[in-house]
């Protein structure tokens, strides 16, 4: 531990000197008598002073916790010898806050004995964060000497995501071959009535319909509708980045991913994310509870990285966006990259959904008359990208800060009920 003099020690010290210094220029012996108390706990305090060592450990509680929730984080620590007046603090890093008694704790240790301290913080917005080793700050038993050590480890501290749960998700155009709960084109066993037929060698006879096959004397079987899953790829835009306080486009395509990756694996859907962007990021289709969580902590370490390089579909490996796919990508329509990109993947045959986040949401108003004129520009450019995209026959739904993600997802069905669909 590192030792410094407190202000006790400093000002005792200056007393007993200039005592001392005046009873030989002046003569009195009373103002030796006056500082003989201070020199006695100098003396004391220099006695009984032992630079204590410690050992600890700092971790967060289990579980995955949510944007807005507390965090308990538990401090656990063992000094070798006594001390006196101590305190427990955690130096947090920018987006995470100190909440219901703070990020720190007076107590009194007691030597070789292991002191538990509960902390409590909050991250107000999904992410990873850096959680920072606790700082011990302890004095000796007569408080001369301040000690200050670090406890523990730094630890990572995942924050998820709050989303909202979906009733309703975008019908994929496409089933593949694996069970689940979509009804595909294909005819075969089901539960969902397709048609009848006739009878042909090998049909099951539980099949049968009685009704039709004694109307006409000859025999009649029910069809049903293949129960299917799909596989759905999240294309997240993440070449440019808009922001309002702690809002963000960022915030907005992580939020409504979470929520439609929710969605998708509780239909027993293939879900995989693309973060395509100056870091290209991405997870391969699966399904499972567990893999919702895999999704997530992608979607955590997707961020903003400044770059110049044009990029193409294909730098995304070949198994990450499988044949007859649906992507549903979450872009602000803020970099032609990501635009080329869509545009390219729909030419390629994948069922491709836009949700077009608004950017003019985050934007301040426009005081100068030179700041209307770039925003005018702007504005027109941006309807230039979304008509390209229209224009390609790739349905794109505005999504408005504020307004529920079921609304989005409902106008892109509405779009979808007229536009030509593919044989699953």
């Amino acid at each position: 531990m590192n030792a410094r003099p407190t202000v006790r020690l400093v000002s005792y010290t200056v007393l007993v000197g200039g005592a001392l210094v005046a009873a030989l220029v002046l003569g009195r012996v009373a103002l030796v008598a006056l500082a003989a108390p201070f020199a006695l706990w100098l003396v004391l305090g220099a006695a009984l002073a032992a630079r204590p060592r410690v050992t600890g450990s700092v971790s967060a509680a289990e579980g995955r916790p949510s944007e807005g929730e507390p965090v308990e984080v538990e401090v656990e620590f063992t000094v070798t010898s006594r001390v006196g007046f101590s305190r427990v603090e955690l130096d947090l890093p920018d987006g995470l806050e100190s909440r219901e008694g703070g990020a720190s704790r007076n107590l009194m240790p007691t030597a070789g004995s292991p002191t538990l301290v509960p902390l409590r913080v909050v991250a107000p917005r999904w992410g990873v964060y850096r959680l920072p080793p606790a700082r011990l700050t302890a004095q000796d038993p007569l408080s001369l000497l301040q000690f200050t050590a670090e406890v523990g480890q730094a630890q990572r501290m995942r924050v998820y995501p709050r989303w909202e749960r979906l009733r309703r998700l975008i019908p994929p155009m496409r089933t593949q071959v694996y069970s689940g709960n979509r009804t595909a084109r294909q005819h075969g066993e089901g539960l969902e009535f397709a048609d009848i037929r006739s009878f042909v060698p090998g049909d099951r006879v539980r099949r049968i319909n009685w009704r039709v096959t004694a109307r006409t004397g000859v025999p009649f079987v029910n069809d049903f509708h293949l129960e299917r899953n799909a596989d759905v790829i999240l294309f997240l835009d993440s070449f440019s980045e808009l922001a309002s306080g702690r809002e963000s486009v960022l915030n907005l395509a992580v939020r409504a991913a979470t929520a439609l990756a929710q969605g998708h694996l509780r239909e027993r859907d293939r879900v995989g994310v693309v973060g395509f962007g100056g870091l290209l990021r991405w997870l391969l289709p699966g399904m499972g509870q567990q893999h919702l969580y895999r999704v997530v902590e992608t979607l955590l370490d997707t961020e903003v990285v400044a770059s110049y390089a044009w990029r193409q579909i294909d730098v995304i490996p070949v198994r990450v966006l499988p044949p007859a796919a649906t992507v549903i990508a979450l872009t602000p329509l803020l970099d032609p990259r990501s635009i080329g990109a869509l545009v390219d993947m729909h030419h390629r045959g994948f069922d491709l959904v836009v949700l077009e986040i608004s950017a003019e949401d985050l934007l301040g108003p426009a005081a100068r008359d030179v700041d209307q004129v770039a925003l005018r520009l702007w504005t027109m450019l941006r309807d230039a990208r979304r008509n390209r995209l229209m224009g390609a026959g790739i349905p794109i739904s505005l999504w408005r800060s504020g307004q529920p993600l079921e609304a989005v997802l409902a106008q892109a069905r509405e779009y979808r009920r007229f536009a030509p669909r593919s044989i699953a």
